[in-house]
């Protein structure tokens, strides 16, 4: 499979509160060949963020503390990453929720629960533009 050679070394954050969430996405991205960061939320996200400068941010929309529109907010505003793709991972699959993803400045929008084809297939359509 020629895409998952290409996602060799690419490095993912994945922010959710969800410890299977996080773990089911490791686990594919890890076979993928992909680097791997983990956050429960928005707040341990943007710890970590400038340590390992991610190439792509998975992040879910309800979290505690911060949500996902706040952080990828934030993530945007900083000039380090605001060209760093954001997708966000949500269980609810509205218009609204797109829309105000967009508004944020998420690039693209991961209906939970994802296949590995379809998580794989979104990281190496932003791998190629980083």
């Amino acid at each position: 499979m020629s895409e998952t050679r290409s996602l060799n070394s690419v490095k993912v954050m994945v922010i959710d509160d969800s410890n299977t969430i996080r773990k089911s996405a490791e686990i594919f991205l890890v076979q993928a060949g992909c680097q791997v960061v983990l956050a429960e939320d928005g707040f341990d996200a943007l710890a970590k963020i400038a340590d390992h400068q991610p190439d792509l941010v998975f992040c879910d929309i309800l979290m505690p503390r911060l949500d996902g529109y706040q952080t990828c907010a934030l993530i945007k505003k900083n000039p380090r990453f605001a060209a760093t793709p954001v997708v966000m991972l949500s269980s609810k699959d509205g218009l609204f929720d797109r829309a105000r993803g967009r508004m944020v400045g998420s690039d693209e929008y991961l209906t939970k629960p994802f296949t590995k084809d379809s998580l794989l297939s979104t990281v190496a359509a932003h791998a190629r533009n980083t």
